[in-house]
């Protein structure tokens, strides 16, 4: 009932719960070791961790109205460049078959 008050817990045998001695802490994994250089695995995961954003970032640009008029641009440019590379080596089989002849 609510208005019954909650019984206080009994207090343990102090004897058979003796506390154990703290045991010696593990050192915390910082990423540097004792004289101030970067471990392996951290430099690896600042990496992964950098790649994996770019990789997300690029991902959102690409998706974006702004980022797929880039590459709409950027597609029409290199067509643009490709037809005119042809016509250049067109015009030069034309010049080398009028000087062979």
């Amino acid at each position: 009932m609510p208005d019954e008050p909650n019984p206080e817990p009994e207090p343990a045998d102090t004897a058979s719960s003796a506390t154990p001695a703290p045991a010696a802490a593990e050192p915390v994994d910082t990423g540097y070791t004792q004289s101030g250089v970067p471990t392996f695995e951290s430099v690896r995961e600042k990496i992964e961790t950098r790649y994996g954003t770019a990789i997300g970032a690029a991902e959102l640009d690409a998706e974006s109205p702004e980022g797929r008029t880039v590459e709409q641009q950027y597609d029409t440019r290199q067509r643009a460049a490709e037809e005119r590379l042809a016509e250049i080596r067109e015009s030069m089989q034309k010049d080398a078959k009028d000087d062979d002849a």
